[in-house]
């Protein structure tokens, strides 16, 4: 389907308008205000990323491990969490209990929004990563800003997405390095920590997990075009 086509099938405004914002370079799914991942459909703004292929994969890669390894999670922070896509699907998937931070106010409106579509099942607050958690879990989890800022990317995602939540300091690898070495203060011992990554973070991702879990395995995974995409950082 084009992005005309979906523009067409979905947005219910003024279409004459939305082809002018299409046009300008505005992505179809801001205009539309929502999309689709996994089973649900969560609105968006500009004041979160739009939810993609890989992160449902993320999710659906977790769920893999935890039904795959019979670990039975009751609780998970989501770390950055934008539109609640991920939080909400967990909370809804598992029927476990569920907190979800962000730095962004605006972010957390949304969040909050699309947690009210689907039973207010995840416990909502701003947080600069840890700064704000007190509880332990069994899972960590984050899609968190890992763009270098002198990387090239996509005119559409920089013009429309929150530069908050792509850019990362030291070499996008800043949210990685504060998020796994402060980590067993917020998690339990038998754990998992799941993070998306950019496709050539891997081995600095997986050197810096082995420095704080040495005695974890480290799983390292590629998304459906090939790219490494993911890290799981699993007790044994």
């Amino acid at each position: 389907m084009t992005d005309l086509e979906y523009l067409k099938k979905y947005y219910k405004g003024n279409l004459d308008d939305a082809i002018k914002r299409l046009e300008s370079g505005e992505a179809v799914q801001y205009i539309v205000g929502n999309v689709d991942f996994l089973d649900y459909n969560f609105d968006i703004t500009h004041n979160t990323l739009c939810p993609r292929f890989e992160t449902e994969q993320l999710v659906s890669e977790l769920l893999e491990l935890i039904w795959k390894n019979n670990f039975n999670p009751h609780s998970i922070l989501d770390i950055g969490t934008g539109s609640g896509c991920i939080a909400i699907s967990l909370a809804n998937i598992l029927d476990v209990k569920v907190d979800a931070i962000d730095i962004s106010i605006e972010a957390l409106d949304v969040a909050k929004q699309n947690n009210h579509k689907y039973g207010d099942k995840v416990n909502m607050f701003q947080s600069d990563i840890y700064s704000n958690v007190k509880d332990k879990y069994d899972i960590i989890i984050s899609n968190p800003p890992y763009i270098r800022y002198d990387e090239e990317i996509m005119d559409i995602v920089k013009t429309n997405e929150p530069s908050i939540a792509l850019y990362a300091d030291d070499s996008g690898l800043y949210f990685y390095k504060e998020i796994i070495s402060k980590a067993k203060n917020y998690i339990n011992d038998k754990h998992i920590i799941a993070f998306e990554i950019g496709q050539e973070q891997g081995n600095d991702i997986k050197e810096i997990a082995l420095k704080y879990f040495p005695n974890d395995d480290i799983l390292l995974m590629k998304d459906y075009a090939g790219l490494d995409r993911f890290i799981f950082i699993m007790s044994k």
